[in-house]
């Protein structure tokens, strides 16, 4: 008997809604499962959701505007010391836009599952601390540049130290109370969740006699012993979340039941036991007295890839003037050497399984695979490479075109390689996971690529993918890059 099809449950007005499809994109998953709208969600907030508005914003904004206001009420009244009100209020405003920034891009605004949902207040702690931090800086600046041009002897920015430690402090309770709340209103509106339990029958005994004793805020719909049924049951039973207590059901999990889950918006969440914290274990969550990891096919959030690509932006700005300097310099090096075409574009898989035309220095002879042996890696000392060319492969110069598809969004700075849409489809066919590597924009460098060489096994290149992807931060890349001048100055290829 065929398993019957999940539907997708698409998130409720406050969630981020998916992207559309590209008509370049891979064949999809014969797994892929179809989009099924929600009446519920209006037309206008769908659209607001999708460019990453949530209504709790609105609620986190009015909680830091009222700790602001109130502290300098509390402090000195309706007559405020040394400026003018409207320069407070200007402070106040850009320290607001700082402040739901920092929420933002710390992740505050993705959806977050219901079940063993951590505390959000020291999340919400740590970015009201670093958003302080930058609205400090920014006064110091702005102080600086006004009495450097004469413009005021006083602070540009007035915001008072205390005020300013008070709103760290209020602002993140604020924060994580209008978490606690919205979980309550989204659990009056989905109900608890409902849950399947699977893994061998001793283990879903023990799970649910932890959950029926500890009073655990879910329904139990479903037992499944047998890893084949998971699926189907799921989809039967039309539950939220599956809870897997047994280890070795992993491997029966990954790549597809995980990633039909996660398409259908159902959270998948493993038992860990002491086999499971040998792996290194950070992010554990309690259901029921029992530890549990969050189990994704989408290892980075939204809100976290639009901060990498910022990051990208204000990277290619500060260093604009060596850039362009290097690039020129090459291509009037590449015009003597290779002559014309200058350039050479290439299909490449890039985010999400979008094709894209990469860009870069030509270094091979003209129609380099006419030898009808078709599309294939280059090797470390391919013939097809002209002989003028060598160091600039070797120095990985022939990339800096690529710079044109990262300001066009197609690529970023640092990621994983695009591969060509041939080699890409043998790898996914060959190497079990290997999608995932597409979540983000492909990068001119990567870990892969200071860390392995030509020869390097794609299926060990992806490991170190899915690590950068895993453990993305600004400070990361920062490394990568530094890094990859070492590479590309001992010729590490």
């Amino acid at each position: 008997m065929p398993e019957p099809e999940l539907v997708r449950r698409d998130p409720p007005a406050d969630e981020p809604a998916a992207e559309p499809a590209s008509p370049d994109a891979l064949p999809a998953s014969p797994d892929a499962l179809p989009e099924r709208p929600d009446p519920a969600d209006g037309p206008l907030l769908a659209r607001l959701n999708r460019r990453g508005f949530r209504l709790v914003m609105i609620a986190d904004a009015i909680v830091l505007a009222a700790v602001m206001v109130g502290t300098m009420l509390v402090r000195f009244g309706t007559t405020w010391p040394t400026y003018p009100v409207p320069t407070y209020f200007l402070s106040f405003s850009l320290a607001l836009v700082i402040f739901l920034g920092a929420l933002y891009f710390g992740g505050l605004y993705e959806r977050e599952p219901r079940l063993g949902a951590p505390s959000a207040l020291p999340r919400a702690a740590r970015q009201t601390l670093a958003a302080a931090g930058l609205v400090a800086l920014l006064t110091l600046a702005a102080t600086g540049v006004a009495r450097e041009i004469g413009l005021t002897t006083a602070r540009a920015l007035p915001f008072p130290i205390i005020n300013l430690v008070v709103l760290i402090v209020l602002g993140a309770v604020g924060v994580a109370l209008n978490r606690r709340l919205v979980h309550r209103i989204r659990t009056r509106r989905e109900g608890r969740p409902k849950v399947v339990l699977a893994g061998d029958p001793e283990d879903v005994e023990v799970a649910r006699a932890h959950l029926e004793r500890e009073g655990a805020p879910a329904l139990v719909v479903a037992e499944v012993h047998d890893p084949a049924a998971l699926v189907a049951t799921v989809g039967r039973t039309d539950a939220t979340d599956v809870m897997v207590v047994s280890g070795t059901w992993l491997e029966h999990l990954y790549p597809g039941p995980v990633e039909v889950f996660d398409h259908a918006g159902i959270t998948v969440l493993l038992r860990v036991t002491a086999r499971e914290t040998l792996y290194g274990l950070e992010r554990v969550r309690e259901v029921g007295g029992l530890p549990f990891v969050l189990l994704r096919a989408q290892t980075m959030p939204r809100s976290r890839a639009r901060f990498k690509r910022f990051f990208d932006l204000v990277l290619l700005v500060v260093a604009s003037p060596v850039i362009l300097l290097v690039l020129g310099a090459m291509a009037l090096y590449q015009l003597a050497v290779v002559r014309r075409p200058l350039l050479y574009w290439q299909p490449r898989v890039g985010a999400r399984g979008r094709v894209f035309q990469l860009v870069k220095f030509r270094t091979m002879v003209v129609d380099a695979e006419s030898d009808g042996r078709g599309a294939r890696l280059a090797d470390e000392d391919d013939p097809r490479v002209i002989a003028g060319c060598r160091w600039v492969r070797a120095t990985r110069m022939d990339e800096l075109p690529q710079l044109y598809n990262v300001l066009r969004g197609e690529m970023s700075l640092v990621g994983p390689r695009p591969e060509r849409p041939e080699l890409t489809a043998d790898f996914e066919a060959q190497i079990p996971g290997y999608a995932r590597r597409h979540e983000l924009p492909p990068g001119l460098t990567g870990l892969a690529q200071i860390h392995g060489r030509y020869h390097t096994d794609p299926a060990y290149k992806l490991g170190y993918d899915l690590q950068y992807l895993v453990n993305w931060s600004p400070v990361l890349d920062l490394e990568i890059l530094l890094r990859t001048v070492w590479v590309v100055v001992a010729r590490r290829i």
